[in-house]
Order: structure tokens, then sequence, then C-alpha cells
């Protein structure tokens, strides 16, 4: 059923933010370290998990991708209550951080497309419009 993937979320959800505190704890901070995130990996994990063992219904795979959808604004609302000021005013290091992510994505995404195949597609004849009714006329 679909409220197994919801509950399957929120068992999720609890271990990322209760990971997430003692990653905090652990590193000297007041805040929750990545316990979003953490909890959407858990999420991947469980699920992959119970696909291969046959034990994810399709009703439940619905749910757990519904919420696995939703999961990108709430880690978009969590991330604009963070102080970008105050990481800034600490050091350099929020700012070299962030710049190392944005180039290794960009590094990781160029590999990815470079070890795509790409199909040979016939060249067709250019489609000067898109009117069906014009087409008909000619």
């Amino acid at each position: 059923m679909i409220i197994f993937g919801t509950a399957l979320l929120a068992v999720c959800h609890l271990l990322g933010i209760f990971i997430g505190d003692l990653l905090g704890q652990a590193l000297g901070v007041k805040t929750n370290v990545g316990g979003v995130g953490i909890a959407m990996l858990l999420l991947i994990f469980a699920r992959l998990y119970m696909q291969k063992h046959d034990k994810l219904p399709k009703l439940t795979e619905l749910g757990v991708e519904y919420w696995g959808a939703m999961y990108i604004p709430v880690v978009v609302a969590m991330a604009a209550q963070q102080d970008m000021v105050a990481a800034l005013r600490g050091g350099p290091v929020a700012l070299l951080s962030a710049l190392a992510a944005v180039a290794v994505c960009a590094i990781v995404i160029a590999a990815i497309n470079r070890t795509e195949r790409r199909s040979e597609a016939p060249a067709s004849q250019p489609t000067l419009h898109d009117n069906p009714l014009l087409t008909d006329a000619e």
C-alpha cells in the first residue's frame, strides 16, 4: 500500500535526522549536518534492497517514488533556512567547499556525458512547418 511507502520515508527521515545530529555533535557544531541528505540516501538504499529481495509491492513503490520526488523541495526549503552570511564570515572554507562541490559535479556530469553512446539517426527531411493544414495544401 502507498501508506507503507510513507512509513518507510518517515523511518528513513527520523534515522537521517538522528544521524545528522550525531554527525553535527561529532564535528563540534550545534546543528544537524546532512540529516535530510542522509535520509534520502537511506530511502534509496531501502528501496533498492526491498526491490532486490521482492519485498516491495507496486503500491508501496509508488508511495516511495512520490515522497522521493517531494524531497527536493524539502531540501531546498531547509537550505533556505541556513545562514549564508554567517558561514561566509566564518572563513573561506564555506566558499571553497561550495566551489569544489560545483567543480566535482561539473566533472562528473562531463564524464557521464562522454560515456554515453550516441545512436546514429538517419538524416531526415527538414520540416518547414508543423501545421497539418499546410501539409495538405502542398
